[in-house]
């Protein structure tokens, strides 16, 4: 490891960050081309093969990430990082040629490798820089997660460009051959202009460099980095199709609704290095873990109405109904007066252009009896109704995505903080362990969630998973607090 940062360093880094930069812009595609071709019907796709489509690539990116750690600890990131964009280039590629369900999963499996550029990245910025400096190199590489935004961003524009406005539905065709293109490139440029450095443990046999995995921090920081990095791969491409399905947007509002979620996330996560470095890697993963307990916690109310009987009027002796009118009903002498319903009680609130930031109550009562009735002493003479509706604006939702986003930038600085800490010598092989968990929360939780939908029916389904894995990542770094509180 270098003791001090030079000119040749921050170069490394500056194209170690375009090329994670674009990478990722590419293995992010599905969650926006997925969403193009099942809103226009190109394919007949339900949610649940959608939440498979957009969480392969990633899964071949996480698992990926092993490997090719390991190959970046032996023999540099120069080499690795350009012939794994040049070889991601190939079934993107053949993406553009798919015509089933099948094929497109195959070829998503096939340029997924693009997710595994992390590794490399990690390894290849680390030893460039000194340990009192890795937080804030790490965090701007990272930065790169904002490909994540220019697809969410740029695609739905280019798709709607390339199909004519849906005129030309198969133009779509043309968009993975632009990625292609773009892979090709930066793999070619970052062969000829990158300098390649080994780690000090690309002596090491592949035994020896596999002993940290015998620690159960490396999973602890990778449960953490499931969360963090998982659920903002996740969203990425989820929260497409959720402001689709659920606000009614159009295709390319929802994708720049999606790339204000992704975007701050990833420039932000800079800043997440270098709070890090300073205040340290565990108060930060705290205060990432308990805001994103709070901001879930508050996205997993559903936008709803709900339905319920309300308070009523009951006779208080018995008699024989002589007259009802619009607010009132006359037994005997007795005259017992109600609430009638309101002309716009019926109104959608939920989908109403008014903001209502708060659920909204609406009661009313209406008589159950007619003239000539003859009822009984605490009989039900008047049945109230209640309707409670929570609009769950999307301004307001947009706002806690955002910060959430933001969120999960900071903790994916500080979790990757702590393996240049512990692991100085086995950045490479601990870090793609810690990336491969991570990559496996993006593949994972869009498949758990599209079957959380198909069960409950609700979206919001989505947070109240993200609400449970949060509280035990928080829960698992209490617990190991207080183990060090008790030993000392």
């Amino acid at each position: 490891m270098i003791k001090v940062a030079t000119g040749k360093s921050h170069k490394m880094l500056f194209f170690n960050t375009l090329a994670f930069t674009i990478a990722f812009a590419a293995w992010m595609l599905n969650g926006v081309l997925v969403t193009f071709l099942m809103s226009n019907q190109v394919f007949d796709w339900n949610m649940v093969q959608a939440g498979w489509l957009i969480g392969i690539p990633v899964l071949t990116g996480a698992l990926a990430r092993f490997p090719v750690g390991i190959l970046t600890d032996k023999f540099g990131g120069k080499y690795v990082y350009g012939f794994l964009l040049i070889l991601s280039a190939i079934p993107m590629y053949l993406l553009s040629t798919a015509n089933s369900f099948t094929e497109y999963a195959l070829y998503s499996l096939g340029f997924g490798i693009t997710g595994a550029s992390f590794a490399v990245g990690i390894a290849f910025t680390s030893v460039w820089y000194p340990k009192k400096n890795q937080g804030i190199a790490l965090g701007i590489f990272g930065a790169g997660n904002a490909g994540a935004a220019a697809t969410a961003i740029l695609a739905p524009t280019v798709l709607k460009h390339l199909t004519n406005n849906g005129a030309n539905l198969d133009g779509w065709r043309t968009l993975p051959i632009y990625y292609s293109v773009m892979l090709v490139v930066m793999g070619i440029v970052f062969l000829f202009v990158t300098e390649n450095k080994l780690t000090a443990s690309s002596h090491k046999t592949l035994a020896q460099m596999m002993i940290p995995l015998k620690d159960l921090k490396v999973w602890k920081f990778g449960y953490w980095y499931f969360l963090v990095f998982g659920g903002f791969v996740a969203f990425s491409q989820w929260l497409i199709p959720y402001f689709v399905n659920v606000y009614y947007l159009p295709l390319v509002t929802a994708g720049l609704f999606a790339a204000a979620f992704s975007l701050p996330s990833g420039v932000i996560r800079a800043f997440g290095g270098w709070l890090s470095d300073v205040y340290g890697e565990r108060k930060v993963t705290m205060w990432v873990l308990t805001v994103t307990i709070g901001i879930t916690a508050l996205l997993m109310v559903p936008k709803m109405d709900i339905s319920s009987p309300g308070p009523g009027v009951v006779a208080k002796i018995p008699g024989t109904v002589i007259a009802i009118s619009g607010n009132s009903v006359t037994v005997g002498k007795t005259v017992y007066h109600f609430t009638p319903k309101k002309e716009n009680a019926g109104d959608n609130i939920i989908d109403s252009k008014d903001m209502y930031i708060l659920p909204v109550k609406q009661s009313w009562q209406s008589a159950i009896v007619k003239v000539g009735d003859k009822v009984k002493k605490k009989q039900l003479l008047i049945k109230g109704f209640t309707k409670i509706s929570f609009q769950a604006n999307v301004w307001i939702f947009a706002l806690l995505v955002i910060i959430l986003g933001s969120t999960f930038g900071i903790g994916k600085a500080s979790v990757y903080k702590y393996i240049p800490e512990h692991y100085p010598q086995d950045v490479g092989m601990v870090g793609g362990v810690v990336g491969v968990l991570g990559g496996l929360g993006g593949f994972i939780i869009p498949i758990i969630l599209g079957y959380l939908l198909k069960f409950t029916g609700i979206w919001s389904s989505a947070w109240v998973f993200m609400f449970v894995v949060s509280l035990l990542a928080l829960w698992w770094l209490m617990t190991e607090i207080t183990n060090e509180a008790d030993k000392k």
